[in-house]
């Protein structure tokens, strides 16, 4: 009757070591999606982070248009690395809102003129705090906005040529 004490310990060491071993084989998710899909953006008010084009407000994006507001940096890698697919992406129709994060005007105004201006808009988000309202994960993310202002979709990293399509598909969806 007093084995099973021994052996108490054991089995628990077991079942701790199996519930590891079945976490450590699950598939990784390396991407936070945002709570905010479906919900209307957070109110705010941005400066313009480019001389040459205007600051965002929340009221831009509940115009009744829907948009593309993507998330990007001067200091992003993987944001030149779009530019191309959101220039496809504005030659196809899109119109596209930027918020520069933690960035200055004049790197803001250096990428531009490097790597294109598909931007309607484009907000400085000095801080971070859009980006963490709307719940982004990182630089590149493209949401999708409906013309009432709700999010309706996320694009966690950069845009390749491959998602051009389904953005243009979610902003139709978006739409109507």
């Amino acid at each position: 009757m007093k084995q099973w004490r021994f052996f108490l310990p054991l089995a628990v060491f077991a079942a701790f070591a199996g519930l590891a071993a079945y976490q450590l084989n699950q598939p990784k998710d390396e991407f936070v999606q945002s709570a905010m899909i479906g919900k209307p953006v957070p109110a705010f008010a941005m400066r313009a982070a480019s001389p040459d084009r205007p600051g965002l407000t929340q009221a831009d994006l509940a115009d009744g248009r829907p948009k593309l507001l993507n998330i990007w940096a001067s200091w992003c890698v993987p944001c030149a690395a779009e530019a191309p697919q959101l220039a496809a992406l504005e030659a196809q129709g899109a119109t596209i809102v930027g918020v520069a994060i933690r960035d200055r005007p004049e790197d803001v105004a250096a990428f531009l003129a490097r790597y294109g201006n598909p931007y309607a808009r484009i907000g400085a988000d000095d801080l971070s705090e859009l980006q963490l309202s709307i719940g982004s994960s990182g630089v590149p993310e493209t949401f999708v906005i409906d013309g009432k202002g709700v999010i309706r979709y996320q694009h966690i990293g950069d845009v390749r040529a491959e998602h051009v399509p389904l953005l243009l598909d979610e902003l139709r969806k978006a739409g109507g």
